[in-house]
This record gives C-alpha cells, sequence and structure tokens, in this order.
C-alpha cells in the first residue's frame, strides 16, 4: 500500500465499506476508497484517520459520512472513519485507545512510503491531536495532523466564548461535555507502556517533535482563542504549524455542505510534502 500522488477524483468513484479493526475493544470503521468506485485506484495520497466531532458523546462515522467521504474525494487519500466509543459510557481514554488502535492498524497494513495523518473535527480533533502527541511519544511516524475547530481548554473561558453568547457551543454545555467526557479520573491517564494518554494536548509539558499540523477555525467560532493559542504552542516549539482562520465561520462548519473550512483542510493534505 505505498503512495506516489495525490489526486482528486469525483465523489462517486469514492467507494465505501466497513470493517472492524482489532483491538482489545475492537474499533469500528468507514473506510473510504478513492477511485475504487470507478475500478482503478487512485487513493495515492496516503492514509487520513480522521475522528467525528459530537462532544465525545454523540455522532458516528455514518453521521460524518458526508464530510468523511468528500475528503477522500478531493484529496485522494484513502479515509479511515473512527466509530470510537462515546461518554458518558466509556470516558476518557477510551476514546482516544480507539484512534490510536486504528493508527496502529494503518500503519501496520499501509506501506513503508505511504503517508499517514490523525485529523478529526470538533471534539474528534481534540483526540486527534492527542493522538498526535502519544504517537511521538512512542516514536510511531505521523505525517501530519489536521485539526478543526478543536476545544482544548475545559475552562472554556477566553474572550471568544463570550463573544456571542448565542453562538454554538455555549460555554456552560462544552464545560458539561468536557466533564461528563473526563468523568473524576485523571485528566492525563498512562498508558500500560508509560505513554500519557492527554484528554487535552495543551496538559503536555512539550510540544516539539510533533507532526506538522493544520488548525482550521472560523472567527466566530467560541473555541477560536484555543485554536489560536495551541496554533502560538506549536509554532514556538518549532513545529511546521499552518492555520486557516476564516471569517464569518461559525463552529460544526465542516457539517454545511457548502463549508469554507473543507476544502481548505484539502488543500492542505494535497500540499503536504
Amino acid at each position: 500500500m505505498s503512495t506516489s500522488s495525490t489526486a482528486a477524483v469525483r465523489a462517486d468513484e469514492v467507494a465505501w465499506r466497513h470493517l472492524t479493526v482489532p483491538a482489545p475493544s475492537p474499533v469500528p470503521v468507514r473506510l473510504h476508497e478513492p477511485g475504487a468506485g470507478s475500478g482503478t485506484s487512485t487513493g495515492t495520497g496516503g492514509w487520513l484517520v480522521w475522528a467525528h466531532g459530537g462532544s465525545w458523546q454523540y455522532g458516528s462515522a455514518a453521521d460524518w459520512h458526508p464530510v468523511t467521504h468528500r475528503l477522500a474525494a478531493l484529496t485522494g487519500w484513502n479515509v479511515v472513519s473512527v466509530d470510537y466509543r462515546l461518554a458518558p459510557a466509556h470516558r476518557h481514554p477510551a476514546a482516544l485507545e480507539d484512534v490510536l488502535a486504528v493508527l496502529d492498524r494503518v500503519g501496520e497494513r499501509a506501506g513503508a512510503e505511504a503517508r499517514i495523518a490523525v485529523g478529526g473535527d470538533s471534539a474528534g480533533a481534540t483526540l486527534a491531536a492527542s493522538a498526535a502527541l502519544a504517537l511521538r511519544d512512542r516514536g510511531q511516524r505521523l505525517d501530519a495532523q489536521l485539526l478543526a475547530y478543536p476545544p482544548l481548554n475545559p475552562s472554556c473561558a477566553t474572550p471568544s466564548y463570550r463573544r456571542d453568547p448565542a453562538a454554538f457551543p455555549r460555554p456552560a454545555a462544552l464545560r458539561r461535555a468536557w466533564r461528563t467526557w473526563r468523568g473524576t479520573g485523571p485528566a492525563t491517564v498512562v498508558a500500560p507502556d508509560g505513554t500519557p494518554l492527554h484528554s487535552t494536548p495543551l496538559d503536555a509539558e512539550d510540544l516539539g517533535g510533533l507532526a506538522p499540523a493544520v488548525l482550521a477555525v472560523g472567527a466566530d467560532d467560541p473555541v477560536a482563542d484555543d485554536v489560536l493559542a495551541y496554533a502560538e504552542r506549536l509554532a514556538a516549539a518549532a513545529v511546521p504549524t499552518r492555520l486557516i482562520h476564516t471569517p464569518d465561520t461559525a463552529h460544526a462548519d465542516l457539517l454545511d455542505p457548502h463549508s469554507r473550512l473543507l476544502p481548505r483542510l484539502a488543500d492542505a493534505l494535497r500540499d503536504l510534502p
């Protein structure tokens, strides 16, 4: 499964199928394969493991199918959408462990020359950022992280949360979501191999050595200050960082058929060296 080029394809030429990734808790995924619908595989851009949004409590790979299907079509990358375990039945680090299990499987199967990225939107982007940290700490390769409007600070207290009291997500609701997902356990759990599993990358003392990051957020998004501050921290740690900051764009933009951010994320992925 090596890769050599990146090419967009028609959406109707992206085939998809359900798979289950072996793990202590098996992980269902939805695999989108560019070109497979035409009988000629053009999914040569690489492999993108995607975590959907939903405040760590809602959503599924099926609900996010239009997003991941379009990403596959626009980028020519194989997109693996993760049906991770949801809170409150499964609290941190269950969802993160599921994303990491899928990344491990992709790393085993993709081939030595294949590019591998992790990404997500909203709560899924928080998971993706934490997964990137875990892979760094384990010495595993990762070529990029695509983070669309991740909530990063559980206090939800920065000025962007107060700019429009009616904007989604409202800070009180998002604080409840953080508590529901993290429960009463530690914010950072240590895996059996000693790897810290962070519920937010802000808890990591050192961001150096992380995979190149693409962060996307709209100016009207309450989590904008979280994202802008994290982009600054990444850049200060010498992590190659690209910020997509668009006007008149709200949270959950990727779910909009006329999304402003999704095409730009696709461009960033296609532009990877």
